[in-house]
């Protein structure tokens, strides 16, 4: 009895790590079910929140995984020289926490099937049910007979279960890093989007100038009056800024990474001065988007 409470902190410590775990593997396949899986009735932001959630859940997978391996070793370890005792001590754990995954199962697949009523293809809704009555449903199975202390005296199996459990979860680590972008690539992608933003400032200065002047700036600088002038980042090129007659001018940059138009949604120019709708689509290396403005009457 002198380690119970010590014991029932390791059994709780263990079963937060499981379900931490557990969300976070839901999430990374959520996620590469998205990417593997695309929707043409959603917009850009729903393949950049996939790429997100799955380096999200991969993040948290590494940590939580190996702490759950090791939790759960150290209790089945522990529990064998406890006794009864202890396993009737945390019996209520357990079933307390296979009623909060049922909650989680339910809760969570009210939110499946209300994304596929709202729309979602039926291929993805499919996927993600699954993966849910899959990964809880085996989780919980787990514990079930945990609690009934079938592992107790199947401790070869117990540790079978485990591997497989690792294999699985390696597994989904795998895929989940072959359907994101790198660390590398996203610092590049977040640079593009910041010298896209830039742009769009200039432009709509540029467009403002015009409007009052009635011509176009000779250079950038005018238009922010001694403010700081946007500079491109980490020593790429500088943006250039180009008149081409009296009421179109370009803007250029270099970028890193290509922007995808089948997932980036339109990023119009929304100025009452603008000839046309504009997008920010570019490609590798530099770019020129030329803009045509009028003077307002």
């Amino acid at each position: 009895m002198e380690h119970t409470a010590k014991n029932f902190v390791l059994q709780l410590g263990s079963l937060v790590a499981l379900y931490v775990s557990l969300s976070a593997l839901i999430l990374i396949s959520f996620g590469i079910i998205t990417v593997l899986f695309p929707d043409a009735a959603t917009g850009y932001w729903e393949y950049d929140n996939a790429q997100s959630q799955i380096r999200f859940g991969i993040a948290m997978l590494i940590v939580f995984f190996p702490a759950y391996i090791v939790l759960t070793r150290i209790v089945n370890q522990l529990r064998r020289k406890t006794g009864e005792k202890y396993l009737t001590l945390t019996k209520w754990l357990i079933y307390l926490s296979l009623l909060v995954g049922g909650g989680i199962l339910l809760g969570d697949l009210v939110g499946v099937i209300v994304t596929y009523l709202n729309g979602e293809i039926t291929t993805r809704f499919i996927l993600k049910a699954l993966t849910l009555l899959v990964v809880i449903g085996v989780a919980s199975q787990y514990y079930i007979l945990d609690a009934r202390g079938y592992w107790k005296s199947h401790e070869e199996k117990s540790k079978l279960f485990g591997a497989l459990s690792t294999v699985v979860v390696i597994a989904v680590l795998v895929l989940g890093f072959f359907q994101t972008n790198t660390p590398a690539q996203v610092r590049e992608m977040r640079l593009d989007e910041q010298q896209v933003t830039a742009l769009q400032d200039i432009e709509w200065r540029i467009e403002e100038y015009y409007r009052v002047e009635g011509t176009l700036p000779e250079t950038i600088e005018t238009l922010y009056g001694g403010l700081s002038v946007p500079m491109s980042p980490e020593n790429r090129e500088a943006y250039e800024y180009v008149v081409l007659d009296s009421s179109s001018f370009e803007l250029c940059a270099t970028f890193v990474q290509e922007s995808s138009s089948q997932l980036r949604a339109t990023q119009p120019v929304m100025m009452d001065t603008a000839k046309n709708v504009y997008t920010w689509d570019h490609g590798v290396g530099k770019v020129c988007f030329k803009r045509v403005v009028e003077k307002v009457q």
